[in-house]
């Protein structure tokens, strides 16, 4: 006989559910929670998601473990009344700016003071005021909109194994901060912004360029010219109604010209300049026999952010490429390099993000031109879509449209740059043999999915190649202890900050696990669909290299040395 429960008078059956949270969710019962993540440990605190057993036990099911012939009530006027005290005190120590903060209509705390009808707080914010930390190119900080939940430190600490935040104090005083009260850009912050997007209120939020975007668009000596990265095709459109993985790009295209920007590219084309450059890196390794440690990735900013505060020893073995979007930055400020100073204008160069470590990224010294940023502006899907929405433009009436010339052509390797896995598989795609059944063992080898870590041997040739595929910077922290040790070996290894990858990064839509995964076949939906499968076979890249602007200077444009490796 299956286990089972009874709740609320209704049998329910369970299996090996974490706890009774999950059994009531299954059960089409949608407790509260602040605290609870199904990815991150089971803290317990903010007692939203209370039950009554049929002793009049009262009992967090997030923490609960369930058993056989259970007895719970979900709905009771005692836990009624428990969860609106809970509500009202965390508003009474919360600042109540709802209509300018930038979390509004997506804030849980709001969403749940407006589910159970609170209007009206009885008890007074006894809080000593503490300032907004605006020091991050990435995120923001406000603790006074803080409810202790702790999300953000869970994540920073578990998952991503940064530990850049964490409790202080106890009591009344409890709060969430960098050690020694110092800014979060004090810290070894990697400005991934998953605390961000786990965040319930808008404590943590990302930092917002758009007024600088706006300010470039309306002026009329400005050329503005925006790329959008693959992870933002398949993710934008749920702000709009959209499902999971729906691939918008050319509705992004046309909206983005709605918006009033001048030039419209597609990073993935940049994408295969990136894997005709870093599997060229992979090549030269192989051949000089160079075993003793991995090729590292380079495309994401907050894993080589990590590399330099956790384990700058390694820094030596990543790639040297720039990210695609730096990459896409430099060959775009070169190009109209010319125009600019014939017409006496100025290119500013924008750039549509899920990553909120692309932010920090394109701050960086090393991807400055005669003190000039390569790349502009970073905004995210998430702010992209506010763009679109302040100007009223109805995204699904618009008609597709497709990127401008010259760099309108991208393969489907440079698209799935934006699942983990997809910089491994477009890698081994470049230095494969151009045969179906080459492309078929890659797409099978192992380096697909959306586990945390994954290992995959592949036969290229005369040469058995091992490559690892890690998203989540906790992941890669227990990866490259292995490889440190000698427990693990392998010739190239795919890193990627954010769970799942760019799919999951920070600046897109919130969305749990399935969204996500809707997302990557979204990813490979598109890639399948694609006429060009392999980076190398890109025509506008090709022509780039043999007559174009990378003749001689793939390795000025197109690489980078940090100075942490000085």
């Amino acid at each position: 006989m299956p286990k089972h429960m009874i709740i609320d008078g209704i049998r329910v059956e369970f299996t090996d559910e974490r706890n009774i949270l999950q059994v009531i969710r299954k059960a089409g019962i949608h407790l509260p929670t602040f605290c609870y993540y199904s990815d991150l440990s089971i803290y317990g605190a903010c007692r939203m998601c209370v039950v009554e057993d049929d002793r009049g036990r009262i009992m967090a099911a997030c923490s609960t473990l369930p058993y056989d012939k259970m007895v719970i009530r979900t709905n009771t006027s005692r836990l009624h009344d428990y969860r609106k005290m809970i509500l009202e005190l965390l508003l009474s120590s919360h600042c109540r700016d709802c209509t300018t903060c930038k979390k509004s209509g997506k804030c849980r705390l709001q969403m749940l003071a407006a589910r159970f009808g609170l209007t009206k707080v009885r008890f007074k914010d006894t809080r000593e005021f503490i300032p907004i930390d605006n020091s991050s190119y990435s995120i923001v900080r406000d603790p006074m909109k803080c409810i202790l939940c702790g999300d953000c430190v869970r994540m920073c600490n578990e998952v991503q194994h940064v530990g850049a935040i964490d409790f202080a104090n106890r009591g009344a005083d409890m709060i969430v901060t960098p050690a020694f009260g110092k800014n979060i850009a004090e810290t070894d912050c990697v400005n991934c912004g998953q605390c961000a997007a786990v965040c319930p209120t808008g404590a943590i939020t990302i930092k917002s360029d758009l007024k600088n975007v706006w300010k470039a668009l309306y002026d009329a000596n400005t050329r503005t010219v925006v790329q959008v990265a693959p992870a933002v095709r398949v993710a934008l459109g749920e702000e709009f109604g959209l499902n999971p993985g729906d691939d918008s790009i050319g509705k992004i295209f046309t909206a983005l010209r709605m918006c009033g920007f001048d030039t419209v590219f597609d990073t993935s084309f940049a994408a295969d300049l990136t894997i005709i450059e870093e599997a060229q890196e992979l090549v030269d390794k192989i051949n000089r026999g160079d075993t003793e440690m991995p090729l590292f990735t380079s495309c994401c900013p907050g894993w080589v952010r990590f590399v330099e505060t956790k384990h700058p020893d390694l820094m030596k073995y990543v790639s040297t490429c720039k990210s695609p979007m730096q990459m896409f930055g430099a060959v775009i400020k070169d190009y109209y390099k010319k125009a600019d100073e014939e017409t006496n204008q100025k290119t500013v160069s924008i750039a549509v993000m899920p990553c909120t470590a692309k932010k920090y990224e394109a701050a960086r010294d090393e991807f400055k031109t005669n003190g000039v940023p390569d790349v502009d502006y970073v905004i995210t899907t998430q702010e992209l879509a506010t763009m679109i929405t302040e100007l009223g433009i109805q995204f699904n009436e618009i008609e597709p449209s497709a990127p401008d010339m010259p760099f309108s052509i991208s393969s489907g390797a440079g698209m799935i740059f934006g699942v983990t896995g997809g910089v491994a598989e477009a890698a081994l795609r470049r230095v494969a043999n151009n045969t179906t059944s080459a492309l078929k063992e890659i797409e099978y080898c192992g380096v697909r999915g959306l586990e945390g870590v994954k290992a995959a041997y592949i036969t290229l040739g005369d040469t058995a190649l091992r490559v690892a595929v890690v998203s989540g910077l906790g992941n890669a922290d227990a990866l490259i202890e292995k490889i440190k040790s000698g427990e693990e070996h392998f010739d190239f290894v795919e890193v990627m900050a954010c769970p799942m990858g760019c799919i999951g990064g920070a600046g897109q839509p919130f969305s749990y696990v399935d969204g996500k995964k809707e997302r990557a076949k979204g990813l490979y939906t598109t890639d399948k669909s694609a006429m060009i499968k392999r980076s190398n076979e890109n025509p506008v890249a090709n022509d780039l290299y043999s007559i174009g602007l990378l003749k001689d200077r793939a390795h000025e444009l197109l690489h980078v040395h940090y100075k942490t490796c000085e």
